[in-house]
């Protein structure tokens, strides 16, 4: 076969390969012409096979790194050490670096990724506390996500790059889960400020009391809306106590972020709707097999309204 120049093109050959040519000369007797012939390789391939059998062996045929033997412009190890400690000492990147000992950034940065130096080192993460209330409506956890809108389907399935809804805006799946049997209620809301806050958490409510659950907490992030002045009136009107997670911290509040991953997953993202209205739609529903048929891994494969039967089941 021929490449785009016209030449014939290189044969890649794995060890097998390497091997096998190299036995038809020494073990079947062909000439490296003949060898050559056989494995649509050139002649002088099969001579390069042999030296390298003759230097090493076997094992001396396998893939070797692509690294010259002789780099004349490589820095020497006393700068590289320099530039390893400059990056330890000043955490900078390659430009800062280069103006500081007087070279290339390029080529501080080919020394970093030599060195296995590019990335900087993350500092550990604190170890994750993980929790579970004793009783269903214990703890509620509250979060919102925003979701685009659109009338056709677009871009993201066509993969034609074609905007077919500009400003079309965006709307807020607001969700409530709670903490001991993850039992979901959600809905998309036109906003996500205090009042569209304060109007779900009252259906919200509404909806756990018909399952036999009182909502005793809500956690939610430190959001403008639950910061508002009229959502700690409405948690102190429902009799419902309120705790805000830490800061840039959104793992405090991991039960809601991972239902938000799993609905954006099986839900918004899954099927290819016509429009956002048909995907809002098909919310309930998905709702439903969640709580009712889903398998949740935490629950030991159960879904999440067992945990509602059994808690009642102690109580009755």
């Amino acid at each position: 076969m021929l490449n785009a120049t016209g030449r014939p093109r290189r044969k890649r050959l794995s060890w097998e390969c390497r091997c096998e040519i190299v036995a038809k000369v020494r073990e079947l007797g062909m000439t490296p012409d003949e060898a050559a012939a056989s494995s649509g390789v050139n002649r002088s391939t099969v001579y390069r096979l042999l030296a390298r059998m003759e230097a090493g062996g076997w094992a001396a045929l396998r893939d070797r790194p692509p690294i010259p033997r002789r780099q004349p412009r490589r820095l020497d190890a006393a700068a590289e050490a320099e530039i390893a400690a400059l990056r330890a000492r000043t955490k900078d990147g390659p430009i800062r670096i280069g103006a500081i000992c007087g070279r290339p950034a390029s080529t501080v940065g080919k020394v970093l990724r030599r060195l296995g130096l590019s990335r900087l080192p993350r500092a550990p993460r604190p170890e994750v506390v993980r929790y579970e209330r004793a009783r269903p409506g214990e703890l509620v956890h509250l979060d919102t996500k925003r979701l685009g809108r659109f009338h056709v389907v677009g871009k993201a399935i066509l993969k034609d790059g074609r905007r077919r809804s500009p400003r079309a805006g965006w709307q807020h799946l607001h969700v409530a889960v709670d903490d001991h049997s993850r039992l979901a209620y959600c809905e998309v809301l036109a906003g996500q400020g205090g009042q569209a806050a304060c109007a779900f958490l009252e259906r919200a409510a509404a909806w756990f009391a018909e399952q036999g659950i009182t909502i005793e907490r809500v956690l939610t992030d430190n959001g403008h809306a639950y910061r508002s002045r009229v959502f700690a009136a409405l948690c102190q009107r429902l009799g419902i106590a309120r705790r805000r997670t830490r800061p840039y911290t959104p793992r405090t509040n991991g039960k809601a972020e991972a239902f938000i991953k799993t609905a954006l997953r099986e839900w918004a993202y899954r099927y290819a709707y016509p429009s956002s209205r048909h995907r809002t739609q098909a919310l309930p529903g998905w709702v439903r097999w969640y709580n009712r048929r889903r398998p949740h891994s935490s629950l030991g494969g159960r879904a999440p309204v067992s945990r509602v039967a059994q808690v009642r089941g102690q109580y009755s």
